[in-house]
């Protein structure tokens, strides 16, 4: 019998949405009008749908009334607020591309981003955690002191026109926010309809900077078709229904908050529930006991804080069933707490990355547990993928190999960047993903890494995840993450950073004995510290580079060079 090969496709009977953000937009307002749409916790706002869309057409039209026209980039520069989720489905209905810029970006990556788009406008938030947005702005642009609203000339920022500060206190050269939501006259909604009809699903919508390991960061150019798609399919995936209030801790800048968080729930009539600006799990576990949240998203790290809160029991999460846990590989122990302690027995892992809009592969409510805490489900509707070995030829099931993706929700490409586009989609349609994967015989996809995190000991193929999965069930240890570094005997030798529940303390010889005669003797890493924390990205992506340098640098080791 002939082995099977590693290509699946997402064959559905429910077709993809052929509207734009703004037609469909509308058409979920209207059936929902009385239900509410938006709930803001921390800034004690309540929409319901009606007067969401409302104030999205309010915002739209006044995006317009700066000149700006369809196809003109706007940054937003922002934590989680309400200005945000109104910027996100008014820039769709005006036709603008928005750009998001990334909460943790300092100036050198704010003028890079704002300059290698073209930015006319940036809404911008006047503070967050550390960062002072607005000397940081006034930095690069010292000509908003002089200039009126609007005339911005900078030497620095050749493009950017206008800025739009969020709060109400006034700073020279900007709009403030509230001045855009002002009312529209009927003659300015007839022109935002005219331009409605105008748009075309294909056209881009979102430009989102991957953040770049190494050289600068790429613009993923998204469509309406992209993100509206796969928000309503990922909705699907959890079974959302105009029932639901899904908690979204998750930062909006990223495809996890604004196209699983915001698409998924409003093309389901969902509500969504924010619960603060950035993450924080007290007001997490505060959000979703109060609001009786159904559904909550999030990246395994924030669930481990949410579940290790000193007052986790003292909330009442029973009317969680679903949602999302993604952005990184999901420890199974973990994925088993959330199920039991916190009542999510429909919870759902999504794999994906934001140059597929993300989502291509996501476990279903009702697959077998084991499926749902060891793969990351199956292929998402209209959506196809291959695994390939190095020289490109696809594999048979079971083996490991790089993961392609196809379809509706690949990217339009990297804005101004042709060449790195050529790179990362092959001239069939194939998004080049860098993940290394397998799918089994019943189409289940396991991440078994990344291509340039695989580690090869001696000739032998090591995938840091698996040593991962099999520390975790260490009794003291909380979090773990194996990279490879140099050696000059074996090419790579192992190394696992490791975090400690609190109040626990471990020997590396306590680890040691931990894989003796349970893993291969090649698996156990050689290198052992425990450490408070991993450096990782506003979104809790793991760095991994980030740890591989730091024991170079400690260890004294070139590429190729002996400890």
């Amino acid at each position: 019998m002939q082995e099977q090969n590693s290509y699946v496709h997402g064959a559905s009977e429910k077709p993809l949405i052929g509207e734009t953000i703004g037609d469909h937009f509308d058409a979920i307002c209207r059936r929902f009008g009385e239900r509410e749409a938006l709930v803001v916790r921390h800034q004690n706002q309540r929409m319901t749908y009606g007067q969401l869309k409302e104030a999205v057409d309010n915002l739209a039209c006044g995006l317009r009334r700066l000149g700006l026209q369809p196809g003109d980039r706007i940054g937003i520069w922002s934590q989680n607020n309400v200005e945000w989720v109104l910027t996100q489905f008014a820039t769709a209905k005006a036709g603008l591309v928005q750009v998001n810029i990334n909460p943790a970006y300092r100036r050198s990556e704010l003028e890079y981003a704002l300059n290698k788009v073209g930015c006319k406008a940036l809404i911008l938030a006047p503070s967050f955690k550390s960062s002072d947005y607005l000397a940081m702005v006034q930095d690069l642009a010292p000509e908003l002191a002089n200039c009126q609203p609007g005339q911005l000339k900078s030497e620095r920022l050749p493009a950017l026109q206008w800025v739009v500060r969020l709060g109400e206190e006034k700073t020279p050269g900007m709009l403030n926010f509230g001045e855009l939501t002002h009312p529209a006259n009927r003659s300015e909604l007839n022109e935002l309809a005219d331009i409605g009809r105008r748009l075309q699903f294909d056209d881009a919508i979102n430009i989102q900077f991957t953040s770049g390991t190494t050289g600068a960061p790429k613009g993923a150019t998204l469509t309406h078709h992209n993100v509206l798609n796969n928000g309503f399919f990922v909705g699907e995936a959890m079974r959302l229904t105009p029932d639901d209030r899904l908690c979204i801790p998750v930062p909006f800048y990223h495809c996890f908050g604004m196209v699983l968080g915001n698409l998924a729930a409003v093309t389901h009539g969902a509500t969504m529930v924010i619960p603060a600006e950035g993450f924080d799990p007290l007001s997490t576990l505060q959000a979703v006991s109060e609001e009786k949240c159904t559904a909550l998203h999030g990246v395994p790290t924030m669930f481990i804080a949410a579940l290790d809160h000193p007052d986790f029991k003292t909330f009442d999460l029973s009317a969680l069933r679903t949602g999302i846990m993604a952005g990184s590989p999901c420890p199974i122990e973990v994925m088993k707490r959330v199920i039991n302690e916190m009542h999510m027995e429909q919870v759902t892992i999504a794999y994906g990355m934001t140059e597929t809009s993300p989502v291509s592969f996501q476990s279903s409510t009702d697959d077998p547990l084991d499926r749902r805490v060891s793969t990351v489900g199956r292929i998402h509707p209209h959506v196809e993928v291959k695994i390939v070995d190095t020289d490109g030829r696809i594999v048979p099931r079971g083996q490991p190999g790089e993961l392609l993706t196809r379809g509706y929700s690949v990217m339009l490409g990297y804005w101004g960047d042709e060449a790195k586009t050529a790179e990362a989609i092959d001239r069939s349609g194939w998004m080049h993903t860098g993940d290394l994967a397998v799918i089994d015989d019943g189409g289940y996809c396991n991440i078994v890494g990344r291509l340039k995190d695989m580690v090869i000991r001696g000739g032998e193929n090591i995938y840091p995840r698996e040593i991962e999965e099999f520390l975790y069930r260490h009794p003291k240890i909380q979090d773990v993450q194996v990279v490879g570094i140099p050696d000059p005997k074996y090419g790579e030798e192992l190394c696992a950073w490791i975090i400690l529940k609190a109040g626990q303390s471990c020997s590396e010889q306590e680890i040691r004995d931990f894989c003796q005669g349970q893993i291969a003797h090649y698996k156990v890493p050689r290198y052992l510290r425990f450490v408070e924390n991993f450096p990782m990205t506003i979104t809790g992506k793991i760095q991994k580079f980030m740890i591989r340098q730091a024991m170079k640098d400690e260890l004294k080791l070139e590429e190729g060079q002996h400890a």
